[in-house]
């Protein structure tokens, strides 16, 4: 805590080395504001507070695991992490349209399956809420067992949608494969392939020098 404490004083003191925090008063109140300052704050702030108010705030240390937070800068250092943050910018729109469908199959089939086995197990098809909890866990092919059709047509219609639920599921994974794919190919040749026509779309650096640029 001692070591937190003077380095959490330490950054607030020198901040005015930036151009940005020049103010000496201000500039350290705006940097204090940033969330990294405050997530800080936070991890050191209920071991003072119990010297001030006369509280048992020791379930407040669980806050000190807000620090863990600080780990997602080491994305600004890692050329994977930047890579895989490519990837999901050039790639939003497929994976958006692959998770909307994957609810739209969740929907259709927790209805369907709540209208054949609602009759047969009211208890656990009481709802089309309630069954979806089913079509979670058989499209996700986890399968925990204590929710399962009992009727014939109710098999037929599980089967059917836990082969399907395999398919969408997997999609996510081919579009992100397709995407690292993509971006390596960018990144080490500086051509683009066109995902319909395969063919080399030149990048920037070559549309560059057909410009004469």
């Amino acid at each position: 805590m001692a070591t937190f404490t003077i380095e959490y004083l330490l950054r607030l003191w020198s901040c005015t080395v930036d151009s940005r925090f020049r103010n000496p008063v201000l500039g350290r109140i705006r940097f204090a504001l940033r969330p990294l300052l405050i997530i800080d704050l936070v991890a050191i702030l209920p071991f003072y507070l119990p010297i001030i108010i006369p509280f048992d705030l020791r379930f407040l240390r669980a806050l000190r695991l807000i620090r863990i937070l600080r780990m997602l800068k080491m994305g600004r250092y890692s050329e994977s992490l930047r890579l895989f943050a490519s990837v999901l910018k050039s790639k939003k729109e497929e994976l958006v349209i692959a998770v909307f469908v994957t609810f739209i199959l969740l929907i259709v089939s927790s209805s369907l399956m709540y209208f054949v086995e609602n009759e047969a197990q009211p208890e656990n098809f009481s709802s089309i809420p309630d069954a979806m909890w089913w079509g979670v866990a058989t499209m996700t092919t986890v399968g925990y067992g204590d929710v399962y059709p009992v009727t014939p047509v109710g098999r037929f219609l599980g089967a059917i949608i836990a082969i399907l639920g395999i398919g969408m599921f997997a999609l996510p994974a081919g579009i992100l494969a397709s995407g690292f794919v993509e971006e390596i190919q960018k990144r080490r040749t500086g051509h683009i392939r066109c995902p319909y026509c395969g063919k080399n779309i030149d990048g920037p650096q070559e549309r560059a020098y057909d410009s004469g640029g």
